[in-house]
């Protein structure tokens, strides 16, 4: 009898077992169904958004019109951001394509500066129009490889999911989407000198070589896995996994991963000086026990361990259990927004649960500031006067064209909403206003 309730019992249980693994392969089927499904829309849509491209480039340069001119630069402008926007929602982390990258948001610059100004009084020059021609060419080039690509995707079948496969296992031999985007890179890469010798495009403002003056020696994968484990404050050397970033890559990185029962974690740490860029981790949030302002001093000690210094908080928001605060660097008084870090605090136990540091291991460098051309009660003048304002300063900002400029900071209220105003410190251009809802701000 005891044999047959046995055997009953291992048979329930075999039979338990392979409906979970059936459970466990659906579902993981369905994660990888719809990742391939949001790869797929997001090339496709980059190699529309490249036709687009070229034919809104080819409408421009037949164009006569200084009336038409302005709309049409201002869908370009639209087009490449949209275009930028699919290639970042593609697995080509690993992959070097960032003269691509570049290519596109140059375009954007130079389109959205020619959209603003006024071509009545100030119309393209000939070297804008040779700049154009050029553009409408290389947007041509990139367009053909891609439609290739596309055809031979669609004709065999292809994967995203195999790209990304041979990306991170550096496989990326005779692999037909990898070759063709490599293809692109090239192309773009050959007229790279070409466009920046106009000075039309390519103005961003960050200094050459902005990442590769991080302080410190380069880790080796080994000091990358000990400093990683520390960070995710985790002692098992199992279930982590680290991968270096592809040659060519805007600054050389380790990607690291980490899962087990309830916890998760990622994190982009540079090789040289090993900094966390980006950190996110993930796991069940337990009852509140910190107060936001206990938060912020865990978020605080954090950036005193990785020598931030002269940060300062300027606002932080409390969201489900998660205190998240956002810093920024102070030059002599004057705030320094490009230079900004956000980190997140468990408010459970203090645990930092994210970092985003990029832009200011990208920004940050010490400035020669120049003093503004206006006061700031003539600045003042170009706020709306239904404003209430409250507080001001000098800071720091990044325009719209990926230009630093030095602007008057107003911090003000209108219908019971609270608003930030950024004044164009040398000629009291309206550079930025904010709308800020449910954040506690601080200024220091």
């Amino acid at each position: 009898m005891i044999r047959w309730i046995t055997i009953g019992v291992l048979s329930l249980g075999l039979v338990g077992a392979a409906i979970w693994g059936y459970q466990e392969h659906q579902e993981k089927n369905a994660i990888l169904i719809q990742a391939e499904n949001g790869y797929q829309k997001s090339f496709h849509e980059l190699s529309y958004h490249m036709d687009l491209l070229h034919d809104e480039i080819g409408t421009v340069l037949a164009m006569n019109s200084h009336e038409r001119l302005s709309p049409k630069f201002v869908d370009i402008w639209r087009i490449t951001s949209e275009a930028h926007s699919n290639v970042s929602q593609l697995p080509l982390g690993l992959l070097p394509f960032n003269k691509t990258e570049e290519f596109l948001s140059n375009i954007g610059d130079f389109t959205y500066r020619t959209a603003i100004r006024n071509l009545d009084d100030d119309p393209l020059t000939d070297e804008e129009t040779n700049v154009l021609e050029e553009l409408y060419v290389q947007a041509n080039d990139i367009k053909d490889e891609l439609r290739h690509v596309q055809h031979l995707a669609l004709e065999n079948n292809l994967r995203w999911m195999d790209v990304q496969l041979a990306l991170v296992n550096n496989d990326q031999t005779d692999n037909t989407i990898i070759d063709g985007f490599k293809t692109v890179e090239e192309q773009v890469e050959g007229f790279a000198e070409a466009n920046s010798q106009s000075g039309l495009i390519g103005v961003s403002t960050k200094p050459e070589d902005h990442f590769e003056n991080l302080p410190g020696e380069t880790l080796s994968e080994k000091e990358a896995l000990d400093k990683s484990r520390k960070i995710f404050d985790i002692n098992s050397k199992e279930n982590i996994e680290i991968t270096p970033s592809g040659d060519g890559a805007d600054i050389p990185i380790y990607s690291v991963s980490y899962q087990n029962d309830d916890k998760r974690a990622y994190m982009d740490l540079s090789q040289k000086g090993g900094y966390p860029l980006t950190l996110l981790i993930e796991r069940p949030l337990k009852d509140k026990k910190l107060s936001l302002h206990e938060g912020l001093e865990r978020a605080e000690k954090y950036l005193e361990q990785f020598d931030f210094d002269d940060m300062n908080l300027y606002q932080s928001m409390e969201l489900n259990n998660v205190g998240m605060y956002s810093f920024y660097y102070n030059q002599d008084g004057i705030r320094i927004y490009s230079d900004s870090v956000e980190v997140k605090v468990a408010l459970d136990n203090g645990d930092v649960l994210g970092v985003t540091a990029t832009e200011y291991y990208s920004n940050h460098h010490e400035r020669e500031i120049d003093e503004p051309e206006l006061t700031e009660e003539e600045a003042l003048e170009f706020v709306n006067d239904n404003v209430q304002i409250e507080e001001s300063s000098l800071s720091i900002i990044t325009n719209d064209v990926d230009e630093e400029v030095l602007t008057y900071e107003f911090l003000g209220t209108f219908n019971n909403d609270t608003y930030r105003i950024f004044i164009n410190a040398m000629d009291g251009r309206e550079e930025m206003v904010e709308k800020l809802g449910g954040k506690e701000l601080k200024y220091s």
